[in-house]
């Protein structure tokens, strides 16, 4: 299916990557539904982004407000075409034995199970279309041990076995699903967050940051992976976890 001609639904979809995947789409002519748990920026990003666009309100770390949100969203735009999953990490990277069992319960319960509950959602819809593409946002983390993410990269991991096996279910139903999977990106809120809040995780980045000699990775990078794996010329791709990072590893 043409970009033109398709219904997108982007969780996460309200600012940093989300927001510049949102753009790309609505640039290519598609309908696009974001949605997040601020409901004043969630409606001013769908403001700015124009007539093709909507916003729903959900927390999808809980179950029953996914599974509301994709009706919704798919009563809104009649189908849903591609998934979006760019929900991001709510934690800074911290050493293991700095972290409280509370801690690794709730970055597991926000971090990773969204994006379960999210992919599972959709998937009904989109085997009555018998087409359909999903695209999860993890990081590089889920395939590069570094210190301060072993809880975090555990869970990008299976964020990305997740999408593997979802690939191989879905696909007699015509469904595609790819991880992209960034290291450090700049102009995010999480970035942001990373250098100014955490002391650690600022001294790992910025021994990471000057390992990408093709230049810092942006959103609008990831965005334009996520136009190309939702477009008809990735039609044979699915399964995959594809890194952009700038050359700060090979994975």
């Amino acid at each position: 299916m043409e970009l033109a001609d398709q219904s997108v639904l982007i969780p996460g979809g309200t600012s940093g990557i989300g927001l510049a995947c949102a753009r790309a789409f609505v640039a290519a002519g598609a309908k696009v539904c974001i949605v997040g748990r601020n409901t004043e920026r969630g409606a001013a990003a769908a403001a700015e982004l124009g007539p093709r666009a909507s916003f729903i309100a959900a927390d999808c770390a809980e179950p029953g407000q996914v599974e509301r949100m994709v009706a919704e969203a798919a009563a809104q735009m009649g189908r849903i075409d591609t998934l979006v999953c760019s929900l991001g990490a709510n934690f800074l990277p911290q050493l293991l034995f700095r972290q409280s069992l509370d801690d690794i319960q709730a970055s597991l319960n926000q971090d990773l199970a969204p994006f379960l509950y999210v992919g599972r959602a959709v998937l009904p819809v989109m085997m009555a279309q018998n087409s359909g593409s999903v695209i999860n946002i993890a990081s590089d983390a889920g395939k590069i041990a570094t210190p301060g993410e072993s809880v975090i990269g555990a869970s990008m991991a299976a964020i990305i076995q997740f999408t593997r096996g979802l690939a191989i279910e879905a696909k007699r139903n015509g469904i595609r699903a790819n991880t992209i999977t960034p290291s450090l990106v700049e102009g995010t809120p999480l970035t942001d967050r990373l250098l100014a809040e955490g002391t650690f995780a600022a001294k790992l980045f910025a021994k990471a940051r000057p390992l990408a000699h093709l230049g810092p990775t942006t959103p609008n990078d990831l965005a334009a992976l996520a136009i190309f794996l939702a477009s008809p010329a990735s039609a044979r791709i699915t399964g995959q976890a594809i890194s952009v990072n700038g050359g700060i590893s090979t994975n």
